[in-house]
């Protein structure tokens, strides 16, 4: 459903209480296993624009800009999130951004001049475990938020850092949850090692660790927007919006563990999409796979009815 936020058109007109709405959209694709981001500019920004008056709703406004801006057409959108931090874009501006999630299959996230699809791991480099702990998060991260922790001036601080080090990024002998995309970012902000933390040019300033940086904070609208995913994709079966209409149990597998950066145990996982029937044979085979014809499904999309709330429970590998 298409919500206007409150504040959302502006107020006094030219006056220092001016508070602006725009509309900005994360649309996502996962190709060749790799969850992407569209970005416009230098791959540094997030299809956007302001909400404007001839525009008869939030989503409609959203759709023309990302056509116009990118020329992809959006399939599937909800809603994300409304920001209106105070200074999110500048000491002289109030902004209010309501954010979008928008999912689109690999067949219909090509190429052209005016779109740019992105990892969102270049973004986040730390969020990938698929093939274990990354290594910027054992050689910078881990030594990094150490030293952040211990420069606190007094010992109640330097624990409470090392504690919320610890949950957000699993160290300690912790567990990773891979859904704590928004705190890990916000974590690394407050530290001042990522980028957009350290712009002004203050040389005191450590270095950023790895991972590209966005403008303003579109970059922690799309760890949302992975949060978001992340966690929906264990009770809605959102996940069929990004696949194609016929497709083997592999790559569903493979779509999955590509959103979620973590390893699915292959037997658990056939065998719960299998117990809720969220698929069904076509009787097609495919030999792409390299293998012997791998069997091809597709979603049953009357599963919608039937369960409501039907999810893919995912059994994400604990390493």
């Amino acid at each position: 459903m298409d919500h206007q936020a409150k504040g959302s058109r502006k107020g006094r007109a030219g006056g220092a209480n001016a508070v602006k709405a725009d509309l900005i959209a994360i649309v996502i694709a996962v190709t060749n296993s790799d969850p992407c981001v569209l970005t416009i500019a230098q791959a540094n920004a997030l299809p956007s624009g302001p909400f404007e008056q001839a525009h008869r709703s939030l989503q409609s406004g959203l759709r023309g800009w990302v056509e116009q801006q990118t020329g992809q057409p959006l399939g599937y959108i909800e809603q994300l999130y409304t920001f209106a931090d105070r200074d999110r874009i500048g000491a002289e501006e109030r902004v209010i951004s309501i954010s979008y999630l928008a999912l689109t299959r690999d067949e219909d996230a090509g190429g052209s001049a005016r779109r740019c699809w992105a990892s969102w791991y270049d973004y986040f480099p730390w969020e990938d475990h698929r093939s274990g702990t990354p290594t910027v998060v054992l050689e910078h991260l881990r030594p990094r938020l150490r030293e952040w922790a211990d420069d606190a001036d007094d010992t109640a601080t330097r624990l409470d850092r090392r504690r919320r080090a610890a949950v957000a990024f699993g160290f300690d002998d912790r567990s990773w949850n891979e859904e704590l995309v928004l705190q890990r970012y916000e974590l690394l902000y407050e530290a001042a090692l990522v980028e957009e933390a350290t712009r002004g040019g203050f040389s005191a300033e450590p270095t950023p660790v790895p991972g590209r940086s966005m403008i303003a904070d579109h970059r922690r609208i799309l760890a949302t927007a992975i949060a978001r995913l992340r966690s929906k994709i264990k009770y809605r079966p959102v996940v069929f919006e990004l696949m194609p209409p016929l497709f083997t149990l592999l790559q569903l597998q493979r779509t999955v563990e590509a959103l979620s950066g973590r390893l699915i145990n292959k037997p658990n996982f056939r065998r719960l999409i299998e117990q809720q029937e969220l698929v069904e044979k076509t009787g097609e085979t495919t030999a792409e796979t390299g293998g012997r014809p791998a069997q091809l499904y597709r979603f049953r999309h009357t599963i919608l009815d039937e369960r409501p709330v039907a999810g893919t429970k995912l059994p994400l590998a604990r390493a």
